[in-house]
């Protein structure tokens, strides 16, 4: 009998490809985490939302993670996920909430209204594009400086009188005084260094970190820069001071949080976290 129970439980079927994704219930601007768990070894899985490609990255032997991002632009309704791995493939619908953003009307005028040079809008984009493979943050993320709240993410704006149909504020403001520092808000290395000086005519003093699996800081505005590209930088480290530098009407820290090139909500990775 003790032989017969032994082929048996060899002849039971292995374990088929599992998928989780949290959060369970989410809203325009939150970050989906795509965990899939396989059977055959060193076999990475591939992911795709609404037919667009993403790359899922190993957390231990058989298990993958995969980040993907929604933004204010998106419409609301179903997503499709497809999840490819031990030679079949998984279909998963996740119910993706409407969100109300609030709407700003913006008036600039000179220095303020100026458009962006053709040098900062290359550099920031090549930093936006960055997909480092090793896992750099760990845990909640840092509020970046101690001020106020001065305005949230993903609020829609008119800008002179016209409203700017594919515009969402893609960032935290947080108001603060002149000369107060700025923190790195996860681990990371700083990719991008770029300054008023050398063309960054509407970013100011920009300091971009890259924490890491297509997850990117960008801080904005910045009056002092303490770091330089290439440095690697610990949670709460100082990396600069606020400013009011570019398209700025005051003193106040800009900080955008992107997952594979798009702007999402930082407020859930500060507080929930996303591992």
């Amino acid at each position: 009998m003790s032989i017969t129970a032994g082929v048996l439980t060899c002849l039971e079927p292995v374990q088929a490809l599992q998928v989780r994704v949290t959060p369970d219930n989410p809203q325009l601007g939150d970050t989906l985490s795509v965990v899939i768990q396989t059977d055959i070894p060193e076999q990475q899985p591939t992911v795709s939302m609404q037919q667009q490609a993403y790359p899922a990255f190993a957390l231990r032997t058989n298990r993958y993670r995969t980040l993907l991002p929604t933004s204010p632009l998106d419409k609301p309704g179903t997503l499709q996920i497809q999840v490819t791995g031990d030679g079949e493939v998984k279909n998963i619908t996740v119910p993706l909430r409407n969100r109300s953003f609030p709407t700003q009307r913006i008036r600039l005028s000179g220095r303020a209204n100026q458009p962006a040079t053709e040098l900062e809008l290359s550099r920031v984009a090549q930093f936006k594009k960055l997909v480092t493979p090793q896992k750099f943050w760990n845990g909640p993320f840092l509020k970046p400086n101690s001020g106020r709240v001065s305005t949230i993410f993903g609020i829609r704006r008119y800008y002179n009188g016209v409203f700017a149909e594919d515009y969402y504020h893609r960032g935290v403001d947080y108001a603060a005084g002149r000369g107060s520092p700025v923190v790195a808000p996860a681990a990371g290395q700083v990719a991008l260094v770029g300054r008023e000086s050398e063309g960054f005519r509407v970013h100011g003093n920009t300091v971009g970190i890259d924490h890491g699996q297509g997850v990117l800081s960008i801080m904005l505005h910045l009056n002092q820069i303490d770091v330089k590209e290439g440095d690697f930088v610990q949670a709460g480290q100082r990396i600069g001071t606020v400013g009011s530098t570019g398209a700025s009407t005051g003193p106040h820290l800009h900080w955008g949080l992107y997952v594979q090139g798009i702007s999402v909500d930082p407020v859930p990775w500060r507080f929930q976290g996303v591992e």
